[in-house]
């Protein structure tokens, strides 16, 4: 057995060790689950506008971006690290997108292939300062969101960059393909796109190498690299494949509002984050599901929506935001201690 295979295999046991020891159980995804149905009848029986199916395609879509950030969060902390730069990445990639189809009228192709691989890039970069400069990740993916936010508003002259003249672009997420064949059931594209990125997100996590090694640096980063593993290219795709998924963020906003913001995108990467520790993933790393994360985009998503729908003030919407990720983190710590 090769050196690099010992060290895979090494990475996949630690992996699994911790997986069993420390990771969300099914049981624990269920009591997610089931908050989320207990949501649901809660804020259905208090207001009967909560239901209306106009309200739930808005929830659907609301929960669309959040959990595809959420997702590109997922990776970056089973290793162990943090991403504060995921919400401006979305704009930055957003804006991208638009000076490819608006201003340079290129192909819709093009704007797309060009948003996410901007992403990927953006995403490299910032596990190149990690990985090869030791910056902390706290501090370099701070530094990234504001540099992406700065970079969005001046490429766009602090104006929003609307897509009108691109035909077809709205299909990206407020088409339903689903509706085609089943119309009753016009599930928005944008949703479509979350579960379909949701399962390859599972298959790539717990199924590749690349998947393995991200359970294996945040179970113990040294012993992978004394092992012989090149950890600093792994942790720079990992950043960079949550980069790349960040991306497809940026299209699915810049589809729904028809228009790239340059303004928006700070303060979505603390949803994100509340949706991967809700989901059973450690901030600690090392453990960590896509399931749960998606479950924990949707109980936020219902949180937020049904807050709103009772005419709870905004700010006191953003105190409970506060206090769940307050909750999920203290509930992570008992987790590890009692396990």
């Amino acid at each position: 057995m090769t050196m690099r295979s010992a060290a895979l295999a090494e990475g996949g046991r630690v992996s699994g060790f911790r997986a069993r020891v420390f990771g969300p159980t099914a049981l624990q995804k269920l009591l997610a689950f089931a908050s989320l149905i207990l949501l649901l009848a809660f804020f259905g029986f208090a207001s009967p506008a909560f239901l209306e199916i106009d309200n739930i395609l808005g929830i659907l879509q609301a929960t669309a971006v959040d959990g595809v950030l959420a997702i590109a969060s997922t990776f970056v902390i089973i290793t162990g690290g943090i991403d504060l730069s995921v919400g401006t990445l979305m704009t930055f990639t957003a804006v991208i997108c638009g000076v490819f189809l608006t201003y340079w009228h290129m192909p819709m192709a093009v704007g797309v292939v060009a948003a996410i691989a901007t992403g990927g890039i953006c995403g490299s970069i910032s596990g190149t300062l990690i990985a090869k400069m030791r910056i902390p990740p706290f501090i370099a993916t701070l530094g990234m969101m504001m540099l992406l936010k700065g970079l969005s508003l001046v490429i766009s002259a602090d104006k929003p960059i609307y897509f009108n003249d691109t035909e077809n672009f709205y299909m990206i997420s407020q088409d339903s393909l689903i509706g085609y064949v089943l119309p009753s059931v016009p599930v928005p594209n944008a949703v479509l796109i979350l579960f379909l990125l949701a399962i390859a997100g599972s298959i790539v996590l717990n199924r590749t190498a690349l998947g393995r090694y991200t359970f294996a640096l945040g179970s113990n980063e040294e012993a992978v690299r004394l092992s012989g593993v090149n950890v600093d290219r792994w942790k720079i795709a990992i950043y960079g494949l949550g980069g790349a998924i960040c991306g497809v963020a940026g299209l699915l906003i810049a589809s729904r509002l028809n228009s790239a913001q340059p303004a928006l995108g700070q303060g979505y990467e603390l949803e994100a984050i509340a949706a991967v520790v809700i989901g059973g993933t450690s901030l600690s790393g090392g453990s960590g599901t896509i399931l749960g994360t998606i479950i924990g985009a949707f109980i936020m998503s219902v949180l937020t929506n049904g807050l709103r729908i009772m005419s709870v003030a905004q700010e006191w919407q953003i105190v409970v935001t506060g206090l769940i990720i307050i909750l999920a983190v203290y509930a992570d710590i008992l987790r590890r201690k009692k396990a």
